[in-house]
């Protein structure tokens, strides 16, 4: 499959893009002209274009979408909105009118219910309003929400759902097989689950 990724360059994303190329997927990366790039590999494909203006043929040629684009911990409100809510409703849209067969969304523990006293509030707002989005669009979905994120590899033994200690943590190479998984695996159609690293 063709598989669009936005935030290809990011932590996970790479992870994402490497992990779609072993198991015989074309990512397509979703680049800003500013993003570095070097850490892809020499022939993953490059789409310019940028989540806070995004245009209608973003999602032209591919099949399916993972967004695991962020804003960043060291961004204000304003950006978190323009690419984590804003940027991921855009895409989603355009994905719509694409006839993308599934979108997979890399979500955040605590985004089904965000709290309003939390530190990570308006971040975690922002993320709920694009789940809904998503989840209101008519396209098929998986929507992954992985408890605190560290840059382990992992070791792919995974727990999702309701038995996931939010308190816990989850390995990026785990995150990363998990949305890749998504794209196809039947069990994930129209579902939005909690996971962690066991």
């Amino acid at each position: 499959m063709n598989i669009l990724v936005a935030g290809a360059t990011g932590k996970t994303g790479i992870r994402v893009t490497e992990q779609l190329r072993e198991q015989g997927h074309t990512p397509i990366a979703l680049v800003r002209d500013s993003s570095d790039t070097s850490a892809l590999a020499s022939d993953v494909v490059l789409r310019k274009g940028d989540l806070t203006n995004l245009t209608a043929d973003a999602c032209e040629g591919c099949d399916a979408v993972i967004f695991a684009a962020g804003s960043g911990g060291s961004t204000g409100p304003e950006m978190t909105d323009k690419v984590d809510r804003d940027g991921a409703k855009d895409l989603v849209d355009i994905a719509a009118k694409a006839g993308i067969s599934r979108f997979v969304m890399l979500s955040s523990v605590g985004a089904d219910n965000p709290d309003p006293d939390s530190e990570l509030a308006h971040y975690l707002q922002a993320k709920h309003d694009a789940d809904v989005h998503l989840q209101n669009s008519g396209l098929e979905y998986a929507i992954l929400r992985p408890v605190a994120l560290t840059d382990d590899a992992g070791n792919r033994n995974m727990i999702f759902g309701d038995s996931v200690d939010v308190k816990a943590k989850a390995a990026r190479g785990d995150v990363a097989a998990a949305l890749v998984d998504a794209v196809t695996d039947p069990e994930w159609k129209n579902r939005a689950l909690l996971m962690q690293s066991a």
